[in-house]
């Protein structure tokens, strides 16, 4: 595409109300940045959550088209913004509301992983710190507790015996609900998907300092290696690609996302969650893997909006009743 114009005004929804805020506004900001540099007619919005009840007027006011998705974690990612935006009849990027709703349910998620077969660490969700303790001791240590939504490895941890469960469970559960995760040892990698294809897998390397992809391992470390290629042999890359491709199919997911995978010491491939909003940051992974294939952040950004354009000649998928117009890659 050539002509900015087809796009109209595009509003990039950013900030929210979740514990991931501030990453969203660095997400957002970049990504506004991106669009307008490429004569894009382009308005940033920071959502607080007094004005998602009034997202319709000030949609209608700023007079936008289209929106794109920058808001990470709970009110952003979760579905809410996607079933009002759906309700408006406003095309947005990214997953629709239930396969949004799916992907930030982490049990859930797994659960329709277990159901098909596919690899996913062992859990138990729990209520209250005495179930946490024994759902470690049945597990086996370490283990890892966490809560059930959010995303940016907010309020995870690594516990390694029981004298970490306590604060472990204290420090996920300010977050919500929490499960208590198997441990897999092994190496961290990351899948980017952008519409139908799949980008190179990254392997995540935190230093010695963090038990895993934290997130300041993710957002405020400088020694965080990346490594792409990732290392793996071209048939065993392939094979991660297509797990990644299924699991995000599984659960609905469309348009653009990442799926996070431990390569355990056998070489298996366990599924740990899905992002349906995943971070546009400067240390974020997505841009990454595009980088890799020789897409620049700007015609990232661009392709990710395209996928809210419907095809001349079509009718938007909202005017017989059904949902309205997202980003279905």
């Amino acid at each position: 595409m050539t002509d900015m114009a087809h796009f109209g005004r595009v509003a990039v929804l950013m900030g929210g109300w979740s514990a991931e805020r501030e990453v969203s506004l660095n997400s957002g900001q970049a990504v506004f940045d991106a669009l307008a540099g490429q004569g894009i007619d382009t308005v940033a919005i920071d959502l607080h959550r007094e004005d998602a009840r009034d997202l319709g007027r000030i949609l209608h006011e700023q007079d936008v088209d289209r929106v794109f998705i920058a808001l990470h974690g709970r009110g952003g990612e979760d579905g809410q913004i996607q079933a009002v935006l759906d309700l408006l009849g406003v095309p947005y990027t990214g997953s629709g509301m239930a396969a949004s709703a799916v992907g930030m349910d982490k049990i859930l998620c797994k659960r329709i992983w277990q159901s098909a077969g596919l690899d996913t660490p062992a859990f138990v969700v729990v209520d209250g710190l005495a179930q946490a303790k024994a759902a470690a001791e049945r597990l086996g240590w370490p283990v890892i507790v966490k809560p059930t939504a959010d995303g940016s490895s907010v309020g995870v941890s690594k516990v390694d015996g029981p004298e970490g469960v306590e604060q472990a469970w204290r420090d996920a559960a300010a977050h919500g609900p929490v499960m208590v995760e198997r441990f897999v040892s092994g190496g961290e990698y990351t899948v980017a998907l952008l519409g139908e294809r799949t980008l190179p897998a990254i392997r995540i390397e935190a230093s010695g300092e963090h038990a895993f992809y934290d997130y300041q391992a993710k957002y405020e470390a400088e020694d965080t290696g990346y490594r792409i290629p990732c290392g793996l042999d071209a048939g065993e890359e392939q094979r991660m690609a297509a797990t990644a491709k299924v699991a995000f199919e599984l659960i609905g997911a469309s348009g653009w996302g990442r799926v996070d995978f431990i390569r355990d010491e056998a070489g298996r491939h366990w599924l740990i969650e899905v992002n349906t909003v995943p971070g546009m940051t400067g240390h974020s992974l997505v841009p990454m893997a595009a980088r890799e294939v020789g897409m620049d952040f700007g015609s990232l950004c661009r392709t990710i909006l395209e996928q809210t354009l419907v095809p001349e000649g079509s009718a938007p998928e909202g005017a017989d009743g059904g949902e309205s117009v997202h980003g279905a890659g």
